[in-house]
């Protein structure tokens, strides 16, 4: 295996993606900013699908932060239990909502500093919000881009910021929010944890484990 860390053929890792994952985007379901904030919360330690199955009522109830921040801790978590954590993410969002809503006239900051100042919401989660709502060059590290930038030699960063930072100095500026949909992505349906599928993974000329 290489050692090289960030690997030196990652120009040719992003132009396959963008050649062949043109319009890769979040999987998760929503209407609109909160809605996205939402999700996204919930998302932690928790699947996109059950996060998509949890939503639709949830949001028909208290689709946007003035009716969220009307609701009890006990009326959320009703409505969210079958996610991860429900306790712990239904206190998040009754004070992320509350927070939204005196705090910022329950409009969604674009900034990811301002967004981490809500209750829940935490480096990931922030990015995530500003890259795909607000176009923002940032890249949200969570578990799959850990992973997939560890296995194609990106990074060799012990903790998320140091990946973060490193996938910022070698992912041209335009196209950071869109990098972190293609190593989710990759990581969810190819390069999976427990049994990658390199034999059909279009990034096998470059990834460290076969060079």
């Amino acid at each position: 295996m290489n050692a090289e860390f960030p690997n030196h053929l990652h120009p040719h890792i992003f132009a396959w993606f963008a050649q062949n994952m043109p319009a890769a985007e979040t999987e998760l379901h929503y209407g609109t900013p909160f809605q996205l904030l939402v999700a996204t919360i919930l998302s932690a330690q928790c699947t996109d699908v059950r996060v998509n199955l949890t939503t639709p009522s949830l949001f028909a109830r208290f689709p946007d932060a003035a009716s969220m921040a009307k609701a009890s801790v006990g009326d959320i978590y009703a409505l969210i239990k079958s996610v991860s954590y429900p306790n712990n993410k239904a206190k998040h969002l009754a004070g992320m909502s509350r927070m939204l809503l005196h705090n910022y006239n329950g409009l969604v900051p674009d900034d990811p500093d301002e967004l981490q100042k809500l209750p829940g919401v935490g480096r990931k989660t922030a990015n995530v919000v500003a890259s795909v709502v607000y176009k923002k060059a940032v890249i949200a590290v969570d578990t799959h881009v850990f992973r997939i930038s560890h296995r194609l030699g990106l990074s060799n960063g012990k903790t998320p910021a140091k990946v973060e930072e490193d996938l910022n100095r070698i992912i041209p500026h335009e196209l950071l929010a869109m990098a972190h949909h293609w190593l989710i992505l990759h990581g969810r349906y190819v390069c999976t944890a427990r049994k990658p599928h390199c034999a059909r993974c279009g990034l096998a000329a470059w990834c460290p484990a076969h060079l």
